[in-house]
């Protein structure tokens, strides 16, 4: 069990087998597309060892970030520099903070891990200011590797990537933008996480711009908190 943030989480499971680098890594576009605001406080799910709070901290964009992850050994390293970092299950532990306390949300490859990936998004509305930016992003499971791999009638898992073994929710572009507006959010984008090769521009071209989603890897979703949405 956790211990509300203060200690360790000993329910990580399957997490405890991950490679180090499984943790590692700034999210650099997210980051990019914050405002310039050294008052700002930022609120990560799943923030890993703190790569990524620390690049927005090193360019001003925020002076304040927060960090939940519920593997120990990457959020003790994320406490080194994060302003706060929670240790535990995100969906059972208590959150200490106050209404409208974020200026902005980052969940990166995180959604997909959790039980009820729409009641968080609705229970951390109310942390989030009015208008607060949202940053997210999950596998797509309508990508042309899996629909190949479903015609064979196959569902083979993997230690990483989108077949991630500890995977709990799947998403295509089009459901995971519908689960952010269901939970009280407005959708801006849906892109790739990576912009497309010329190769698939072409084939995209010669589609007609039919099939996109057949050829994102990873959904990157940007939204604000909607201010006309009931709080829970």
């Amino acid at each position: 069990m956790h211990d509300s943030g203060t200690g360790i989480d000993s329910s990580t499971g399957a997490y405890e087998i991950k490679d180090a680098s499984y943790f590692e890594g700034a999210r650099k576009d997210f980051v990019d597309e914050l405002p310039d605001n050294p008052q700002a406080h930022i609120l990560e799910i799943g923030c890993s060892n703190g790569n990524t709070g620390a690049l927005a901290l090193q360019m001003n964009k925020c002076g304040r970030y927060t960090g939940v992850e519920i593997h120990a050994e990457a959020a003790l390293k994320a406490r080194e520099t994060l302003s706060q970092v929670l240790i535990g299950d995100v969906e059972q532990m208590e959150l200490p903070w106050e209404d409208h306390s974020f200026d902005a949300l980052i969940l990166s490859e995180v959604l997909e891990h959790l039980v009820d990936p729409w009641k968080l998004l609705r229970r951390l509305r109310r942390y989030l200011k009015p208008g607060a930016l949202v940053f997210a992003s999950s596998p797509n499971v309508s990508h042309h590797r899996i629909i190949r791999m479903l015609l064979k009638g196959e569902w083979n898992l993997t230690d990483d990537g989108i077949m991630d073994r500890t995977h709990l929710r799947w998403f295509t572009p089009r459901s995971f933008a519908a689960m952010f507006e269901d939970s009280g959010y407005r959708v801006l984008s849906v892109e790739p996480t990576s912009p497309f090769r010329f190769q698939v521009k072409l084939q995209l071209a010669l589609l007609l711009g039919k099939g996109r989603h057949l050829f994102i890897k990873q959904i990157k979703i940007k939204a604000v908190r909607k201010d006309d949405a009931p709080a829970i």
